[in-house]
């Protein structure tokens, strides 16, 4: 792969199909959809009663998703909706809505940490997955997939893997986490980091592909996009030597990142080109979908971090997946579970 074409050959078993999906998505409306460790039946049907008065349930319907977190592996608990209320035409319409299931959220909140089933980290109705999007935000398709790499795709941060074999994996992840939070330039704190990987042999990028794991999900959102004959595609501020082996393992069509310069066998400690940067994600998202002929407006782009504002801006739908602060304020949904499966749900899809 060069960054210039960002394609990817996907193996033929992933290859994409333009028949049907084998079971229905949600019908045409507005989705809701609430998630958490342990939902309390009686609030949800007393909810969904809610959403009968004041306008047409379409499909209300549940299950349980596998996620992968800190704490290892688990499931939610997923609820969801297709409705369509009274105003719901207006931002009063999804306003109520999401006042609705903010009530319910925290609710739940209150019953998890009574419980003991609060997560490391969330309290309250923070732990609690809500979203909320409207119909006019389901576009028929075509659409497009564009995801965010480290921390989203998959579970880790690549350079701090390859840091850890110079021994400098806590100095780099600090770094990392103040990037993400938007307190560093993304390209400055790049060559900050990279270069902590000088001299360190060509086979620690093997054994790094090796540790990374797709996040919960992964695999049924790509495929779920790719049997409908729409694009799955990942751009990162990580490294196409890590990126690329990943990208054919997934069966994504396009993919770019980064590339660790390496001379006589050895990483130099420098990125060859210029950096996979906020603004250069942005781009890949415009231009890849000018390239399939897809509008900005049915892309969905999902990323974890300050890094990737700009292409979550620029998509018809933006979701923060486990998100800094930095980027949840700014996306149309925000996913606080780690299962790239919720984002299937939260867009109506099955």
């Amino acid at each position: 792969m060069t960054p210039s074409s960002g394609r990817v050959s996907p193996s033929p078993s992933s290859a994409p199909s333009t028949e049907a999906p084998a079971s229905p998505d949600l019908p045409p409306g507005t989705v809701a959809m609430i998630a958490a460790r342990r939902l309390d039946v009686p609030l949800l049907r007393s909810l969904t009663a809610e959403l009968e008065r004041r306008g047409a349930v379409h499909s209300v319907e549940s299950r349980t998703v596998a996620v992968r977190d800190a704490a290892g592996d688990g499931e939610v608990e997923v609820a969801r909706w297709s409705v369509t209320l009274d105003d719901a035409d207006d931002s009063y319409g999804t306003q109520l809505l999401i006042a609705l299931l903010q009530d319910v959220a925290d609710r739940i909140g209150d019953l998890l940490e009574a419980e003991g089933l609060g997560e490391e980290g969330l309290d309250g109705a923070a732990a609690v997955t809500t979203t909320v999007l409207p119909a006019a935000m389901r576009p028929p398709g075509p659409r497009m997939l564009l995801m965010d790499v480290d921390s989203t795709l998959i579970d880790q941060e690549v350079i701090e893997l390859l840091a850890r074999h110079a021994g400098r994996e806590q100095e780099v992840a600090q770094v990392t986490e103040r990037a993400m939070r938007g307190e560093l330039d993304f390209a400055a704190s790049l060559h900050e980091r990279v270069a902590a990987l000088q001299d360190l042999p060509l086979s620690v990028i093997d054994s790094t592909v090796d540790a990374v794991s797709p996040t919960c999900g992964a695999e049924r959102l790509i495929s779920g996009f790719r049997r409908r004959g729409w694009t799955a595609c990942a751009v990162s501020g990580g490294f196409v030597q890590v990126l690329d082996p990943l990208a054919h393992r997934l069966g994504l069509d396009r993919a770019d990142a980064n590339t660790l310069e390496i001379e006589a066998g050895r990483l130099t400690g420098r990125v060859a080109g210029a950096v996979v940067d906020r603004a250069a994600k942005r781009d890949r998202l415009l231009r890849w979908a000018a390239e399939d002929g897809v509008e900005a407006s049915s892309v969905v782009a999902v990323g974890d971090g300050a890094n990737d504002l700009d292409m979550v801006a620029a998509a018809g739908v933006g979701v923060a997946f486990c998100a800094k602060p930095a980027l949840a304020e700014q996306s149309d949904l925000v996913i606080r579970h780690r299962s790239l499966e919720l984002v299937s749900l939260a867009l109506g899809l099955d």
